[in-house]
This record gives structure tokens, sequence and C-alpha cells, in this order.
């Protein structure tokens, strides 16, 4: 019996390549390799400089991104333990369009804060009856 093998392809819904798009496309997921992209850090740093997100939250993408081989969790035989996280190879890779999405919706917030004003006033009108 021989087994098809399928190319990637992100549009079919069983295919693996989702679940890797979920995981780049998440808010947590990217704010956390812009600023693993500058340097290892720690837990601590890395929640206080992702303004809102929670304990729990960072936790679950830290190691959703770990077991993606996206970062490297590195404990330290310290006292108290010291703990970092580090991209790979691999989640290096991501760092250059992570960069060019942020810089878009940087540079474009206005024109998209404009364009979402002048739908919601339009969605706010009252219904015209044509008789």
């Amino acid at each position: 019996m021989e087994t098809q093998v399928r190319p990637p392809n992100v549009y079919a819904e069983d295919c693996p390549t989702r679940q890797v798009l979920d995981r780049i496309g998440d808010k947590w997921t990217t704010l956390t390799i812009g600023l693993l992209q500058q340097r290892p850090m720690r837990f601590s740093e890395l929640q206080r400089r992702i303004a809102g997100i929670s304990q729990k939250m960072l936790t679950q993408t830290l190691r959703s991104l770990e077991r993606d081989g996206l970062l490297r969790r590195t404990v330290y035989a310290e006292v108290p333990p010291r703990v970092e996280y580090a991209l790979t190879p691999l989640g290096e890779t991501l760092c250059d369009p992570i960069e060019a999405i942020r810089r878009w919706s940087e540079d474009h917030i206005d024109e998209v804060s404009a364009a979402q004003a002048v739908y919601d006033a339009r969605a706010n009108e009252p219904a015209t009856s044509t008789a």
C-alpha cells in the first residue's frame, strides 16, 4: 500500500501548516519573538515589556514556541535558579517577516483608524427606505 504525501497547503483544513500559521499569527507570539530578537530574556522581563499579557498567557506562549522549536529555554544552575528564553535559528527566521508586519502596523495605523471611523459612521447611520 502506497502512502501518498501531499505538499504543504495552508488552505487545506487538515494540513499541519495551519497550526504553524495559527502560532505565528498570534499577537503574543509575534510580540514575544519581536522582543527576543533583541537578546535572550527572562520571564519577568518579557512580562514587563509586553503590556497586557498575563502570566498564564506568557507561560502558554513560551511553552508553545519551545515545542515548535522556535525558542530555547535555558535553566542555569544558580541559587535561585535563573531561566532565560532565546530564539533558536529557526525562530530567528521569523524576525524579518514579523518586523515587517510590525513596521507596517506602525506606519499605517492612521490610515487604518481613519478607515475604521468611516466604516463605523456608515454602520451607525439610520437605514433609509426606498418606497
